[in-house]
């Protein structure tokens, strides 16, 4: 299917939106100029994805460049006594081999299988209409679509610099100061009015869109992204193409599921997010208390969609993990966020695991400037600004000394969770 250009109307401004395909959001996701056409691997349609039981058991983090074509038990090669460890050493058939193949096929293809697997199936926000009305600092967002309406509202903190300002949208409460100190504004979200915390379908997402298997994480994400939408109608200090997003614990989740799904943003900022986030799926229980897909679906079953219910006592089955979230972002910028003395959030398997794993195809791409592990002291959720330097340079082009690879006391890299980095594919 061709791209198809489409427009909400956002109070008295029409934003033209460029749809994909592939339901991903308000925007499609940016790439370098594409020098050729490439043919992509067949992708399944939704809700006839392979079950567990028709992947391979990875007990390492799957190939980022291996189509999921090509990864099922019945693809080509799949019967062979090797397949297993052949995929998980780098070695399957069919792997992307370009950017423009990554850009075109696997991206693509990893943000509907990140749908169907995790999140559930964003609604198509083509059919919204947005309104906003600010009233001082204060401003009231009404979404319209299919003849139902939901209603929150944003709060506004703003510099006293020259706008338009950049902007961190977060949910959950952060320390504005350091922020706005920069230059940044802050916009908070009450996410409860958008979604609860429970299996109730309350609150404005689920006024419009009851009845859906979509998770909390996504339709706390469709907030972020109906805030942003407002905040380009209605504050004018604010500078809509400088736009982080960030949430603490299953905050931290629902923000990285908020930069993945709308290529608007421009820095994803999830901290302490643990599994379903940035936390793996694998190596669960490198640091503090044991996470796992098992009991945080048994704990929060509402936080993703029924779909990753099937994989609990299988979640090696899974053919993602937390670093193809991550890497499906690229090129646009992510920091992570973990503190040594977190015992919820396996923060050593984000630091040592996911990010170096991630930082591959960030690499692989050019932009592995674009990515960071903020790797601090203290325990869970610490939003006093340790990132902000990061931020600052994301946002504000500004430059920096601090070494967001540094993975302080967690050493380095555990490489052998991801032996497919040994056969990176080369670039002409």
């Amino acid at each position: 299917m061709p791209f198809l250009k489409h427009a909400a109307v956002i109070g008295t401004v029409a934003l033209p939106w460029l749809g994909a395909a592939i339901p991903a959001g308000p925007e499609s996701p940016p790439a370098p100029a594409r020098a050729r056409a490439v043919e992509c691997a067949p992708v399944p349609s939704a809700g006839s994805y392979p079950t567990w039981e028709k992947l391979p058991t990875q007990t390492t983090l799957p190939d980022p460049w291996l189509p999921l074509a090509y990864t099922t038990t019945d693809s080509e090669g799949g019967s062979s006594p090797s397949f297993a460890s052949d995929v998980m050493a780098g070695k399957g058939k069919n792997r992307i081999q370009t950017p423009e193949e990554w850009y075109q096929c696997r991206q693509p293809e990893i943000l509907q299988m990140l749908q169907e697997y995790q999140y559930g199936y964003y609604p198509d926000h083509s059919q919204e209409t947005v309104k906003a009305t600010r009233s001082g600092n204060t401003v009231n967002i009404e979404v319209t679509a299919g003849g139902k309406t939901g209603k929150f509202s944003a709060t506004l903190a703003l510099p006293s610099t020259t706008s338009p300002a950049p902007v961190v949208i977060n949910i959950g409460g952060m320390t504005n100061q350091p922020y706005l100190q920069a230059g940044i504004a802050v916009v908070g979200f009450d996410y409860t009015r958008v979604a609860p915390d429970s299996n109730a379908k309350t609150g404005a997402f689920w006024d419009i869109y009851n009845g859906r298997d979509i998770g909390a994480l996504t339709a706390w994400a469709w907030g972020f992204h109906r805030v942003l939408d407002a905040l380009n109608a209605s504050v004018p200090e604010i500078d809509p193409t400088r736009v982080g997003v960030t949430g603490c614990s299953r905050l931290g989740k629902a923000a990285l599921a908020a930069g993945l799904l709308d290529a608007r943003i421009t820095l994803t900022m999830p901290m302490s997010s643990g599994v379903q986030g940035l936390g793996p799926y694998r190596y669960h229980g490198l640091s503090g208390q044991d996470e796992t897909l098992e009991n945080s679906k048994s704990g929060a079953g509402w936080w993703t969609d029924a779909t990753l219910g099937t994989f609990v006592g299988h979640a090696e089955s899974l053919p993602y993990d937390a670093h193809t979230i991550a890497a499906a972002i690229a090129p646009r910028a992510l920091v992570v966020d973990q503190g040594t003395g977190d015992q919820f959030t396996n923060s050593k398997g984000t630091a040592v695991i996911v990010y170096p794993a991630a930082k591959q195809v960030y690499d692989w791409l050019g932009v592995g400037d674009q990515i960071a592990m903020s790797v601090r002291g203290g325990g869970h959720c610490d939003m006093s600004g340790f990132v902000l330097p990061f931020v600052t340079k994301i946002l504000q082009n500004q430059t920096i000394t601090k070494d967001y690879n540094d993975l302080g006391s967690y050493g380095g890299p555990m490489t052998t969770a991801y032996p497919w980095a040994t056969a990176v594919p080369k670039l002409a």
